[in-house]
């Protein structure tokens, strides 16, 4: 993005020869109206440029005033008369005009003098007759035309200044005051170096102009805290002022409301700002409210409420049910994207209650800055400058990576390393890891310290420290676990900018706000084995020295993570800078012994990847919810080891050939992952796991056979026996899963039978059949042996009619084991027959009205694709290196498919009637 440079408008005005340009019709008002205002601006200071007056004889008149508009004046009064619209020399200089205010902060006043501002907009009456005669003579331009009348729209959506029945005399007297009051207003300060904010500013500049004059709206400028949210309400403010007849800018609301008598002075500076100094004293809140209220009824006002925490702190300054005069806009800056309600918006604006406050409000979210922006910005604060000396550059873009694109954190890093040595830098890179800037913390901690109690506190904390980058309804099945309202806390977290749910559903946080929980735990204790929740060195160090108490709620370690420096981070050199060489020699040579844990009795999340721990299980904290043990080390779970609590167990990669040794009852147990536990000989006996939801097994390559108390599963939606290759059949006790939504066997490669009770799975959405041997089960070859009728196969009637996703990638299909009737997979979606000997599909695929996915990708004896209905939902077809010699679907119907790809079919000969060519690539 560009480089934004914004600067007071007391600057631009000692910069301008002028302070007031006069446009006007000169046969309609130069000897009344327009001559009596000149008069006035001229007696109250204003220089003011009329063409008659200002021009020296002897100088082209069109150069001096075009000179006078682009250059020479600050703002551009507009006096629209009866034959304003006549004149080809007025609109040209209109549309200059309005080429000046889009290039700069010039102010544009449009005056009508004896019209209705809707007949300059629509161009009706005797501004219809002109455009008619402007027609007729610029036949061959009519483009300039048209700039012409898009520019007296544009101007009329300003408002203004309209004389109607009102004396000439006072008018002109309320003209010179607006324009005293437009051109002294001094601009709100912002830094002259922004970067990264024109997209914004222009966006919401838009909502401001096209929203037009008759419009009244609210807008939340939203974003974590630091990020730029008061910046860029300035620099909106600054850019549109001349747009209304009053104006205010409340700073730090959320501060000064809970300042004694602070709601009162926030009351009275807007009164103040939009009645230009004229307020009355505010003997109360109240009071305050009606007065403000009588401000904001007759007047096009901007007001910007700027750190919006709460909707009280709109409704204790301005109140409710605001007569708002059209064409107003209020702005809040807010660390809340959904501070503003439907109900709320309907009280603000008195709306009823059928209408539509959709258009009223809007959103616009501040977003972290680009690396390239970053940089930018932080060069400038650390040298003056966009540049950097190649000695730094490392150290810059390290320091870049950590601010992770937010504003503040660039600013005060790039201002505290100004003028430092190399070293000094360096120092401050480690330091950053260990203790976070204490000015940014400030400031990030607000939104935290804003939570409405300990529970959403706590909540934040725990996903800080251990869930960011997890699966949101993963996290929430393990914090529900540990008495949280997740749903409704996450959703809290997220309001307040804290927290972000990515589009794969993972629960992300900006680094610095991460940073920002952490340093909250930090501070809770000098002494590591006092502090609620524990990770990476801390946490080693604490079970190491068996240094633990009672107060640790969380603790995790990934050794293995530790020792491969795998950090989530990308500023090198930043994690255990000066620790991890000592660490990692004494996480081999140190044995942890379960003794570590005996003092954690509220311990209820633990992770403990990779580590080896010696001794008995005894005393273990027996209250634990979530347990990831990556590497388990044993070859099944001790007896002694107390998990019945447990909601979710997480064992991938571990040593275990049997699970337990007898029948155990985990009550609350819902997932249950033991993926990659290569040497894992059977699973469990699944009576004590009543609760079960999710059971993942994948690459459990010396798996033989699934226990048949599988079916007492009456909860389970999620079944993985994915890349489990010498698996060689299921129970049929696996019919009685109802509640089984997905089940994955693909890579089962000696699997070789599915159960005919797979039937009665009515819930079953998902069936992943890849790479299996069904095709080579005996009763498979029974079934082709007697030559049975080809209606219904053995294993397609074995299929639930609730699929609609059904995937026979490399199962070695023919074209003799499709069936003639697909009319018992009504549901089917999506439908993967890729990498099978199929020469051709049966007609039978068009009762699949509910298909929108096929895919046939390398069938290497694929000759032929019969007509495919259109079905609405029909998202497409993939084809791709196959012999495929026809394609019988219609070119209607293959124009109706979102995507159509059919490449690497050289043999391809005919789609109908139309040639190959406009299909392959």
């Amino acid at each position: 993005m560009a480089v934004s440079m914004i600067h007071e408008a007391s600057t631009s005005i000692s910069r301008c020869t002028y302070h007031v340009f006069l446009s006007f019709r000169g046969t309609d008002t130069r000897k009344n109206f327009t001559d009596h205002l000149y008069t006035a601006l001229v007696q109250a200071g204003i220089h003011t440029f009329r063409d008659d007056e200002e021009i020296e004889r002897g100088k082209n008149i069109n150069d001096e005033i075009e000179k006078a508009i682009l250059y020479e004046s600050k703002i551009s009064v507009i006096v629209f008369s009866k034959n304003y619209a006549a004149s080809t020399w007025c609109l040209n200089e209109l549309v200059k005009i309005l080429e000046r205010k889009k290039s700069s902060q010039h102010i544009v006043l449009p005056i009508f003098y004896d019209v209705d501002p809707t007949q300059v907009k629509k161009q009706t009456g005797s501004y219809a007759e002109a455009f008619a005669k402007h027609e007729e003579c610029f036949k061959s331009e009519m483009h300039m035309v048209q700039r012409w009348r898009i520019a007296l729209k544009e101007v009329a959506n300003f408002g203004g200044m309209v004389l109607q029945d009102r004396h000439e005399s006072q008018f002109i007297q309320d003209i010179v005051k607006q324009i005293q009051n437009k051109l002294y207003h001094t601009a709100l300060y912002v830094p002259s170096y922004l970067v990264g904010i024109d997209s914004l500013v222009t966006r919401i500049n838009r909502w401001i102009e096209e929203d037009g004059s008759h419009n009244t709206g609210i807008a939340t400028i939203c974003g974590i805290g630091g990020i730029g949210k008061t910046t860029i309400a300035k620099v909106v403010f600054n850019q549109n002022i001349q747009r209304f007849e009053g104006y205010s800018f409340l700073s730090d609301v959320r501060e000064t409301t809970q300042e004694r008598n602070g709601l009162v002075r926030l009351q009275r500076q807007l009164i103040s700002d939009i009645l230009k100094g004229k307020a009355n004293k505010i003997h109360s809140a109240d009071d305050g409210i009606l007065k403000i209220n009588e401000a904001v009824c007759c007047r096009r006002v901007l007001i910007v409420l700027d750190d919006v925490d709460d909707l009280e702190n709109i409704t204790k300054i301005i109140g409710m049910r605001i007569s708002f005069f059209p064409g107003s806009k209020i702005i809040l800056t807010s660390r809340r994207r959904h501070l503003l309600s439907g109900p709320f918006i309907t009280q603000m604006f008195d709306l009823k209650e059928s209408s539509s406050y959709g258009d009223l409000s809007k959103v616009f979210e501040v977003k972290e800055l680009a690396f390239n922006e970053s940089l930018q910005l932080f060069n400038w604060y650390a040298f003056g400058h966009n540049s950097i000396t190649e000695s730094f550059m490392e150290y810059a873009s390290n320091i870049v990576n950590y601010c992770a694109g937010l504003p503040l954190a660039l600013q005060v890093l790039g201002s505290s390393l100004s003028g430092k040595s190399m070293s000094v830098w360096k120092s401050a890179l480690e330091k950053l890891e260990a203790i976070p800037d204490s000015k940014i913390q400030k400031i990030l901690r607000v939104s935290y310290d804003s939570l409405q109690d300990d529970h959403d506190k706590n909540l934040f904390l725990d996903i800080a420290c251990l869930f960011i980058g997890k699966d949101r309804d993963y996290t929430a099945t393990i914090l529900d676990g540990c008495d949280f309202y997740t749903t409704v806390g996450i959703e809290n977290l997220i309001g307040r900018s804290l927290l972000i749910i990515n589009e794969k559903n993972k629960l992300m946080m900006h680094q610095m706000v991460r940073d920002m929980g952490k340093e909250i735990i930090r501070q809770e204790s000098p002494d590591p084995g006092k502090r609620s929740r524990l990770w990476d060195k801390d946490a080693f160090d604490v079970i190491r020295e068996k240094i633990g108490s009672k107060t640790i709620k969380s603790l995790t370690v990934d050794l293995q993570g530790l020792l491969e420096n795998k950090s989530k981070r990308t500023t090198p050199g930043l994690h255990f800078a000066k620790h991890s060489k000592n660490l990692f020699v004494m996480s081999n040579e140190v044995d942890i012994e379960t003794e570590a844990f005996a003092k954690m009795q509220r311990l209820k999340l633990l992770q403990l990847d990779y580590v080896k721990l010696k001794g008995d299980f005894k005393d273990f904290p027996k209250g634990l919810i979530w347990l990831r043990w990556h590497g388990f080390p044993l070859q099944s779970l001790p007896t002694d080891f107390d998990i019945k609590r447990l909601v979710v167990l997480d064992m991938r990669n571990s040593n275990l050939k049997h699970f337990w040794k007898d029948t155990e009852c985990l009550p609350n147990l819902k997932i249950l992952n033991l993926n990659h536990s290569h040497g894992l000989l059977k699973t469990p006996n699944f009576l004590g796991l009543p609760s079960l939801e999710k059971l993942m097994l994948k690459d459990c390559i010396k798996l033989t056979e699934v226990d048949e108390s599988i079916g007492e599963l009456k909860v389970l939606t999620f079944l993985s026996l994915k890349g489990c290759k010498n698996l060689m059949k299921l129970p049929r006790t696996i019919g009685l899963l109802l509640s089984l939504e997905v089940l994955s066997l693909s890579g089962c490669s000696r699997l070789d039978d599915i159960p005919r009770e797979l039937q009665n799975m009515k819930s079953l959405r998902v069936l992943n059949l890849n790479e299996t041997a069904i095709c080579q089960s005996k009763s498979w070859i029974s079934w082709l042996s007697l030559k049975r009728s080809k209606e219904l196969g053995f294993f397609w009637a074995s299929l639930p009619c609730s699929l609609a996703k059904l995937s026979l990638e490399s199962c070695k299909l023919s074209s003799d084991v499709m069936p003639n009737d697909f009319s018992s997979l009504p549901s089917l979606k999506f439908l993967n027959l890729s990498k099978n000997p199929i020469h051709s599909l049966p007609k039978s695929i068009s009762s699949l009205t509910k298909l929108n996915e096929l895919r046939l990708t390398s069938c290497s004896e694929l000759q032929l694709i019969p007509k495919i209905p259109i079905f609405s939902p029909f998202t497409g077809v993939y084809v791709s290196s196959s012999p495929l010699t026809h394609v019988l679907s219609s070119w209607q119907c293959l124009m109706s498919w979102k995507r159509c790809y059919i490449f690497g079919c050289e043999k391809l000969a005919e789609v109908e009637a139309i040639k190959c060519n406009f299909l392959t690539t």
